[in-house]
């Protein structure tokens, strides 16, 4: 995701966090996924956020780039799944994480090319 999605996307994530009283903390947009550090309230359950912010900012994408302004059924722009896991003391180590992930993403894509 770059350019126009990437920059709406930022926005329209932390207004959906604010939406759901979570606020993310770091996130990292890479061109295929996302990474996100987000504080939930215990009151919310973590599916209940990440459903949220997956479903509402797929309709706000397929409204903004792609004219739909409504009958969203059978559209899919996430993939179903996320991996998720909390955090205590490793904050920072998870905040280092995220800032760097696509870097490395991009260095183990390369040495692929060699072991091909």
């Amino acid at each position: 995701m770059y350019g126009l999605v990437s920059n709406y996307l930022g926005s329209i994530f932390h207004e959906l966090a604010r939406e759901r009283e979570s606020r993310i903390v770091e996130g990292h947009l890479c061109p295929d996924h996302v990474h996100m550090l987000i504080e939930i309230p215990p009151k919310y359950s973590v599916a209940q956020v990440v459903g949220y912010i997956k479903g509402k900012s797929a309709i706000a994408i397929a409204r903004r780039f792609v004219g739909k302004q409504k009958n969203f059924t059978g559209q899919n722009f996430w993939a179903r799944g996320y991996y998720v896991s909390t955090v205590g003391r490793d904050e920072a180590a998870i905040r280092k994480y995220i800032r760097e992930q696509e870097v490395e993403d991009q260095r183990l894509d390369q040495l692929e090319l060699f072991i091909r």
